[in-house]
């Protein structure tokens, strides 16, 4: 078996997936069909805008766009079922990406939501009043034993990797806590520049507005499966994938499980569709077993129809 991932918020880069919009009538579609549905100028944001797509808000919508545009470029190029997909995950808003590919939920609906998420977390909070920071060296237990043991009021937000943990909170929480960190065997504090304080408390107001949209979505039944970010289980079932939808936005992405998950059914091929290489540098400290192949550029689809073909 073959697990499709879709990375979230922090891979994009101006130009991600402009090789496949100029090689792929479908790509230009896409984007066309998804500017009709947002009303966003999406192919001004990929190509031309930094400012603007390095903004929340607009973000989401544009790193899903460039995902999707490279999975229907995939499937145009090459006969995906004999890789007998059962599975796919995505890092936060990946997840959404994953439940379009796995045709759960249409491109439209899916492209309203994330437009809907996107503006939410933006409007949260005000800027700069909340952030989140990347710790380096322990997983998330040993995080979580700081956090309480020293009384910070902070957050995980994801569990990247046994040694990637990040946290959120408000700005002044996340500075005085980095003694703290780093004093009890962090090897790295980074502050992350971003708007706000994702997958924390921090975002319940937001989720509960998210709430009512997705309760409104029309989700689909299909063969393929979704593991959470927020339950870190597998699921086919639309009422557990829409509750764990909704719940994602205010607590921690638990991907060191999630791919603990696939592990668990002996699923260790894994295609990441997406900007960045972000999630393939990630699985392979959870656990080297794992076969990854990244698929970001037009080059990386040449290279795997070739390998596909050879099989």
């Amino acid at each position: 078996m073959t697990s499709f991932i879709f990375p979230g918020q922090g891979s994009q880069y101006l130009g991600m997936c402009k090789d496949f919009y100029d090689n792929f009538k479908s790509s230009k579609k896409i984007v066309e069909e998804i500017e009709d549905i947002t009303s966003l100028k999406i192919k001004k944001i990929l190509f031309e805008d930094s400012d603007k797509l390095n903004l929340t808000k607009y973000t989401q919508i544009c790193i899903f766009t460039a995902s999707i545009i490279i999975f229907k470029s995939i499937n145009e190029e090459v006969d995906i079922q004999k890789l007998n997909i059962k599975t796919m995950l995505g890092h936060s808003l990946g997840e959404y990406t994953a439940l379009a590919a796995s045709k759960k939920l249409s491109i439209e609906d899916a492209a309203k939501l994330l437009k809907f998420r996107g503006q939410l977390m933006h409007d949260a909070i005000k800027p700069n009043l909340s952030g989140m920071a990347a710790l380096i060296g322990l997983n998330a237990k040993k995080i979580d034993e700081i956090i309480n043991n020293e009384n910070l009021n902070v957050y995980i937000a994801n569990d990247n990797s046994p040694k990637q943990i990040v946290i959120s909170g408000m700005i002044d929480d996340i500075t005085n806590s980095k003694d703290f960190f780093l004093n009890n065997d962090v090897k790295r504090f980074i502050p992350l520049n971003v708007s706000a304080a994702f997958h924390c408390n921090i975002m319940l107001e937001a989720q509960k507005k998210l709430k009512d949209f997705i309760d409104r979505t029309t989700f689909h039944n299909t063969d393929v499966s979704i593991i959470s970010n927020f339950s870190a289980k597998i699921s086919n079932e639309t009422s557990n994938i829409k509750w764990s939808l909704v719940n994602q936005m205010a607590n921690k992405v638990r991907w060191t499980e999630s791919i603990d998950s696939l592990g668990k059914i002996n699923d260790f091929d894994i295609i990441e569709v997406g900007p960045g290489k972000i999630l393939s540098g990630l699985i392979k400290k959870i656990n080297d077993n794992f076969s990854i192949k990244s698929i970001n550029s037009v080059e990386d689809l040449k290279l795997f129809k070739n390998g596909f073909v050879d099989e």
